[in-house]
């Protein structure tokens, strides 16, 4: 393809642009309902803080567009506007948080709800934590020009990431009944977060290579041909660092995800779903043989089974979610009418969902739910648009983690599942979950731009070599070998090789159809 060629490529920023234009708009109509409702006034932290939560979002356009210019124009808006309602909801909830006044609970009044300053609380700090999750983002928009460079390292990045899994057992603490936290004085972070994103380059990279040999079958079982014994090493390796996790910070929910994960990338990359019966089974066999031995796992499940038996101790979240949910009906109480908090102290994190669904009704949570489905189905198409393995399977990893984790958050608080701890990606409270899902989305963008780019197209603001023409246009190469014979030299043809590390990866002809504008 030449130059000319691929200016016809369309960039689709300017969609992207509209997209984020509205989105801003949607955050401000929400703020200022929430203002209405909440102080009886309009004040001017509605302008700041929507201005402040634009203006991060606009910064990431512009990234985009110089970094990424042939990304998909969904992504960004996507988890723009899923983030800019968890910053204006935590904010909505530390509006009427309850309050202690030397006794019983207690509502603030509307002038200490005015006073609350645009980063004070819970809702400043997860401003803040989007203003610099904005600039991680564009840090590794502009350091990494390609994914496939990502899967460089991939045991180092594969031990650090079960390092940084596992570092919780050790020097966490323990909150809630799970150690998921690690104190570093004035802050906190939940390593699991960020060992998601290092273990699904590991996973992506392990199964490119692995793939053919997974994927030989050996007997068949109810039709379904089922691989052989001594393939399933790699499968029960992982099922058992799962189980280790579950047994060191005693957390279902970041074991199940894990190896939700694994799982399904082996499907994506062997398309046999005997993976999916087998690693249903070893997840569910693990954790009948260790429920006997873990109070919290039972009382997890028991709360599952039963929340109004205990209504206003151990079942009084899962309680006051299905009430809050009932009661929004289908259009909802109305931003800052509801009863949100009454699942506190989770009212921002595991249940900000029910909160929402409360106030916004089956209507607007469905709403929320398909900014999730589109963020989902974007980066699966992101995947399939790529050209190499590795970033096909990246991409599928990076867009199911996402909806296996909202699906988890979701059947937990409607009682589908048993509560697990995961909070919704971009909007629930809390730092580490929104700096790891920004460069999530970083790299989905980084994989779709990949995708669409033309390949006479520069890689970013910097100008560099376009890769040479398909194979069909390009000359026959004779190479010469030292010690052969005269006669052998003109038979050689000039074979790929795999690069050392360290090298590049040499760049691939184009296998999909030219884009039409």
């Amino acid at each position: 393809m030449t130059a000319k060629q691929a200016a016809r490529v369309p960039t689709r920023r300017n969609i992207e642009l509209a997209l984020l234009l509205l989105s801003i708009l949607v955050l401000f109509v929400f703020q200022v309902a929430v203002e209405i409702t909440l102080l009886g006034e309009l004040t001017q932290t509605a302008f700041v803080l929507v201005g402040l939560i634009g203006a991060a979002l606009l910064a990431g356009h512009v990234l985009v567009r110089i970094f990424a210019p042939y990304a998909d124009p969904v992504l960004l808006p996507s988890a723009g506007l899923l983030t800019g309602i968890g910053v204006v909801f935590i904010r909505r909830l530390d509006l009427s948080a309850l309050e202690y006044a030397g006794g019983p609970l207690v509502y603030p009044t509307p002038a200490d709800r005015a006073a609350i300053g645009v980063f004070s609380d819970p809702g400043g700090r997860q401003l803040l934590y989007l203003i610099a999750s904005v600039v991680i983002f564009g840090a590794f928009l502009w350091l990494v020009r390609d994914h496939r460079n990502l899967s460089r390292y991939p045991f180092i990045l594969g031990l650090t990431g079960i390092l940084m899994a596992a570092s919780p057992a050790v020097i966490g603490q323990t909150i809630n009944g799970s150690k998921l936290w690690i104190n570093l004085g004035p802050v906190s972070i939940q390593p699991s977060e960020f060992a998601k994103l290092l273990l699904l380059i590991f996973f992506a990279y392990y199964l490119v290579r692995k793939r053919e040999v997974l994927s030989l079958a050996s007997k068949k079982f109810l039709g379904i041909p089922f691989p052989r014994a001594k393939d399933l090493i790699p499968v029960l390796v992982v099922w058992l660092i799962s189980m280790l996790i579950m047994i060191g910070i005693r957390d279902l929910g970041t074991s199940l995800l894990f190896f939700g994960m694994f799982v399904a990338m082996l499907y994506i990359a062997t398309e046999r779903i005997s993976w999916i019966i087998i690693g249903l089974s070893l997840f569910t066999g693990g954790v009948v043989l260790l429920y006997p031995f873990f109070s919290h796992l039972q009382l997890r499940v028991a709360i599952w089974l039963d929340p109004f038996a205990d209504p206003y101790n151990d079942g009084r979240q899962l309680v006051q979610s299905l009430i809050g949910l009932g009661s929004g009906g289908l259009f909802g109480a109305g931003p800052g009418a509801g009863q949100p908090q009454q699942t506190h102290p989770a009212a921002n994190s595991d249940f900000i969902l029910s909160g929402l669904g409360e106030e916004l009704g089956l209507f607007g949570l469905t709403a929320i739910l398909m900014l999730y489905l589109f963020l989902v189905v974007r980066g699966m198409r992101a995947g399939l648009a790529v050209r190499d393995s590795f970033g096909k399977l990246l991409a599928g990893g990076l867009a199911f983690s996402v909806g296996f984790q909202l699906f988890v958050v979701l059947g937990g608080v409607t009682k589908l599942i048993p509560l697990t701890g995961q909070t919704a990606p971009y909007m629930a409270a809390g730092g580490s979950s929104l700096l790891a899902n920004w460069i999530l989305l970083a790299m989905l963008i980084r994989v779709s731009d990949a995708g669409r780019r033309p390949q006479a197209a520069p890689v970013g603001p910097i100008k560099i070599a376009p890769p040479p023409p398909p194979v069909d246009n390009s000359p026959t190469q004779v190479v010469s070998i030292p010690g052969r014979s005269q006669g052998a030299e003109g038979s050689t043809g000039a074979h790929p090789t795999r690069p050392s590390p360290g090298e590049p990866y040499p760049p691939s002809p184009s296998t999909t159809p030219e884009v039409k504008p």
